[in-house]
């Protein structure tokens, strides 16, 4: 069990939060939530230690072992991916390689015998045998193959370490495990992975994701901050959502009828007060108005822009057909003789591992990058509006967001263009920002403003829900799924897709393409189904 007591932390004069008090519980797993800002990674570095509160203390059962998800991808650049992992578990490290000096010595003495035979009871203790089998286990499940489990962490892709890391958080079943964004940059039968491994583990998890679905599928408590306090809600995020919106109804429900009430009484007294057969009356109207307190009703700090694609123009039958489209990237095959035609009604989920091939892909029909061999042709009616995965050279400029979106935009009326940043929560002064000093979050909302204006009718994401908090992939979605035209997206998040896609494709390792006409959760099952079926020919080709 971890608890915070009277937690106060302040940044200047701001109180991010204020005197918080909550407990984390066994066999719990918990969802913070909030809106960007609101504290939640902070909150998480004062559990773990690695941030101390302005008031306050952090209480942890004795005995108990925490394991936080490290941020830094470059700490460990110097160590085998297998001993990253095991380091997790701090202390066993050091006893394995306390036992490798001592073994090492050429003058091996008594006295480091004895020191040795007592390491050996405590690594056995500590099940230390079996560390390197279920740190493999552990890396293999999230996708990093046995041929990386000895090179040097810095040999790693990007995404190789993030795994690596989330690995060393999960290794040697901690009592309480704190995950800041652990689907960050996985793929989706990572992350599905890591669902099953939270919903069978018994311990404590405190974790902040932006994935609804996610914290759906492994959260049995959300903790939800708002305004320097933090509220426990039973049961998951979509829980979460409907219990705070009835509260909130009720809220104004139990309002609007003391308001009511109020008027009556008001009404009554002014008509009365005068006349003295009805002065006690008033008076006494006047008391029990007196005692008519109105709940007090903050509003959320959560913000939820506005997303709204628009098309200028109507899709027409021939949207986009693919012949023979191959492309090879320093001697491997990305793509493999891709073939596929796009309907008007599509809207498209590029799933699975390959994140190379759906980004390569993507570029190739937005014209950024030219095949090796194959065509691609778009209808005549189509207009295509990009949105890539890698958007920095976007904002490698002096603009302000203001005169970037207005390059975008057939109307250069200054308000027309403030109203698409209005929806994307850039108010007022936001709008003469330079483009080199916003946040990644900041970034993907300009993105989506200049999509919006653009008013094209073929839509093309690449991962458009990074750096998006919860509010804003929400909006995203919604946006999605009212679009009236063509969608061409991967991403992470399992709602998205889910909600969104009525078309899935998959460009499996060699490049070739699967595609089916299904939702996402049916194309799972399916597949499931069908790696079931392999395994059960295998049971018997062996027998």
């Amino acid at each position: 069990m971890i608890s915070a007591n009277n937690i106060t932390l302040r940044v200047g004069k701001k109180a991010l939060f204020e005197d918080v008090n909550i407990k984390f519980t066994e066999g719990n797993c918990y969802g913070m939530i909030g809106a960007n800002g609101a504290g939640k990674s902070t909150f998480l570095k004062i559990l773990s230690g690695n941030l101390e509160p302005t008031n306050g203390d952090i209480v942890i059962t004795p005995g108990e072992r925490l394991s936080f998800l490290q941020q830094d991808h470059y700490k460990y650049d110097e160590y085998l991916v297998l001993d990253t992992v095991i380091m997790g578990n701090a202390r066993l490290f050091e006893i394995m390689k306390e036992k490798e000096a001592i073994y090492a010595k050429e003058d091996f003495t008594d006295e480091d015998g004895m020191k040795a035979s007592e390491l050996e009871g405590e690594f056995a203790t500590m099940n230390g045998w079996e560390a390197e089998s279920d740190a493999a286990t552990l890396l293999n499940g999230l996708g990093i193959d046995t041929d990386l489990h000895y090179k040097y962490l810095k040999d790693l892709t990007g995404a190789e370490k993030v795994k690596v890391l989330l690995a060393q958080a999960l290794f040697g079943n901690p009592d309480i495990l704190l995950l800041d964004e652990p689907t960050n940059h996985l793929d989706l039968d990572a992350i599905a992975w890591l669902e099953e491994f939270l919903i069978n583990f018994e311990n404590t998890v405190i974790v902040v994701s932006h994935d609804r679905y996610f914290l759906n599928k492994v959260c049995t408590q959300i903790a939800d901050i708002d305004y320097g306090k933090i509220q426990l809600y039973a049961g998951n995020y979509d829980f979460w959502y409907e219990s705070s919106q009835l509260m909130l109804r009720q809220m104004k429900e139990a309002n609007k009828k003391k308001e009511e009430k109020i008027k009556e009484l008001q009404d009554f007294i002014s008509r009365f007060s005068a006349n003295a057969s009805k002065s006690k009356q008033a008076t006494s109207r006047k008391k029990a108005l007196e005692k008519i307190e109105l709940d007090d009703i903050r509003p959320s700090s959560r913000k939820y822009p506005y997303i709204d694609f628009r098309p200028e123009r109507e899709i027409g039958n021939e949207v986009l057909t693919v012949e023979g489209l191959s492309k090879t990237i320093d001697g491997v095959k990305i793509l493999d003789n891709l073939e596929f035609t796009i309907n008007r009604e599509d809207k498209v989920a590029f799933v699975g591992g390959n994140e190379l091939a759906k980004t390569v892909l993507f570029k190739i029909l937005i014209g950024e990058m030219e095949p090796d061999a194959g065509t691609y042709k778009w209808g005549v009616t189509t207009s295509q509006g990009y949105f890539p995965k890698d958007f920095g050279k976007e904002f490698d400029n002096d603009y302000t967001i203001t005169e970037w979106l207005t390059q975008f935009s057939e109307n250069k009326d200054a308000t027309y263009v403030r109203g698409f940043l209005g929806r994307m929560l850039f108010a007022g002064d936001d709008g003469v920002k330079k483009l080199k000093v916003l946040s990644g979050g900041e970034k993907v909302r300009c993105l989506l403003s200049k999509m919006m204006i653009s008013a094209s009718n073929v839509l093309i994401l690449d991962e458009p829900t990074n750096h998006l908090d919860m509010e804003s992939i929400t909006a995203l979605n919604n946006g999605m799924i009212k679009f009236p035209g063509v969608l061409l997206f991967s991403s992470r998040d399992h709602q998205i897709v889910e909600t969104t896609a009525n078309r899935i494709m998959e460009i499996v390792p060699g490049g070739k393409l699967i595609d089916k006409i299904s939702t996402y959760d049916e194309y799972l099952e399916n597949d499931e189904m069908a790696r079931k079926r392999q395994t059960y020919t295998m049971d018997e080709e062996d027998n």
